[in-house]
């Protein structure tokens, strides 16, 4: 008897929690800033040239994992996990193709490789997209390297 009574009380304060009115719901919509006006808040961040980077073995996992999540959110829209092109080039096997520190630079400072780097020029003309600024830090991308090297099989 006691399960008769409680099970619809449940759902009841469900649905009187989870519902709002149609007017506190447009209200809210209308004063929270869209994912582009957040992005055009925010100042745009340059990188230095970068001319070393110091690699880890074995692969530091704390970096691993937070080069996942950066790529999860700031670069799986335009570069997957394999050889394949999505807008830009897939990230299979890059990290034995190119220089810890031209990745690092690429990540980081894109307008100034494109403008002196033959080889992102020549990724440019491929792509036929720019890529853009995603204000990484260099620790960030020195993250998102570390995730690179593990997706290309270092240990």
């Amino acid at each position: 008897m006691v399960y008769k009574l409680i099970f619809p009380a449940m759902i009841l304060a469900t649905v009187f929690l989870a519902c709002t009115t149609r007017q506190e719901a447009d209200n809210a919509a209308k004063n929270s800033p869209t994912p582009s006006e957040l992005a055009a808040n925010q100042p745009e961040t340059h990188g230095t040239a970068v001319s070393t980077v110091e690699l880890t073995h074995p692969l530091n996992q704390a970096w691993v994992t937070a080069g996942q999540g950066i790529y999860d959110a700031k670069c799986l829209a335009c570069h997957k996990l394999t050889d394949e092109k999505l807008v830009g080039p897939g990230w299979a096997g890059v990290t034995k193709r190119r220089e810890p520190t031209w990745i690092i630079n690429m990540i980081t400072n894109v307008d100034m490789m494109l403008e002196k780097d033959a080889e992102a020029q020549k990724l440019l003309e491929q792509c036929l997209v720019r890529m853009p600024n995603q204000n990484v830090t260099q620790d960030d991308a020195r993250k998102i390297l570390e995730f690179m090297r593990k997706n290309d099989g270092e240990k």
